[in-house]
């Protein structure tokens, strides 16, 4: 069993169960790839107690059964390379290129891009428009959340405090549906000013069906139902385009901040729906 954690300490359990454990002590932090929290640490990562999730094999395994289990831990770039998600999820390997540099995404993870409730973590827009649920462990069993429930707010999520998250659990789209991941930063390797996913089943022209989920927009990743609604069952035609983008523009709830306005990512959200449904419709 693990020793109790004490102030300044860095625990690496090997089991899940033993890092449950380490975790109902209270006061550390979880650590897999550790690039957030370098950042900001400010230099002072010695006075925060840490749990490494690194050593322990189940949380870092992609397993490819009937449902994609994709474990927490597992390396960005394992996810991005992995086969089944560049065939089934290809949304998701676009939205993972774009995240750091590759130095970072041979370390970084989609459990920690998630659990950080960024409001513009580029994995969870798509993640959201497959439907995908994370899977969270206590001592008293594991649970599953829906990708698009599981963040509250900034930095805060549905995680309790004795729960560590497991695995990304994906099951296929119909093979009839095509993915789209957009996203504008200010420069290489900057966080997003604005993104947006889709999810499109066409019949013809006709959407049949439609899934979007909008980043760094409002404070938690969001899913746009009002914009899916003006969209299912019609013709995707100018007017329809033109009318669903204005609803996209007025469902999101950006702010100003020193990276550019809410004005302008209102405006992107509009201009990425437009491309996506578009770039739909040409494949």
């Amino acid at each position: 069993m693990p020793r109790t954690m004490k102030p300044h300490s860095y625990q690496r359990p090997t089991t899940l169960e033993d890092a449950l454990a380490c975790k109902l002590e209270g006061g550390a932090s979880l650590i897999a790839g550790g690039t957030d929290l370098v950042v900001h640490s400010r230099g002072r990562i010695s006075d925060t107690p840490m749990i490494s999730l690194r050593a322990i094999p189940e949380l870092a395994t992609i397993v490819d059964g009937d449902t994609l289990r994709i474990g927490a831990t597992a390396p960005l770039a394992d996810v991005g390379a992995h086969p089944r998600v560049c065939a089934m999820f290809p949304s998701l390997v676009d939205a993972i290129a774009v995240i750091g540099s590759r130095q970072i995404r041979n370390v970084a993870t989609v459990g920690g891009n998630l659990c950080n409730a960024s409001p513009g973590a580029d994995t969870a827009p798509p993640l959201i428009t497959f439907g995908a649920r994370v899977e969270l462990a206590c001592p008293e069993g594991r649970r599953e959340v829906a990708v698009e429930d599981f963040f509250t707010g900034p930095g805060e999520t549905r995680l309790t405090e004795n729960e560590i998250m497991t695995a990304i659990l994906l099951d296929d789209p119909r093979p009839s549906a095509r993915s789209v991941f957009l996203r504008k930063g200010r420069i290489k390797m900057d966080i997003a000013l604005a993104s947006l996913a889709l999810l499109v089943e066409l019949d013809g022209r006709t959407c049949r069906s439609v899934r979007i989920a909008a980043g760094a927009v409002a404070p938690v990743p969001l899913r746009l139902t009002k914009t899916e609604a003006a969209l299912t069952g019609r013709e995707i035609d100018d007017a329809t385009i033109n009318a669903a983008c204005e609803v996209a523009r007025s469902e999101v709830r950006p702010i100003d901040d020193i990276r550019t306005t809410a004005e302008y990512r209102r405006a992107l959200i509009g201009v990425f729906l437009e491309r996506g449904l578009r770039e739909v419709l040409e494949s």
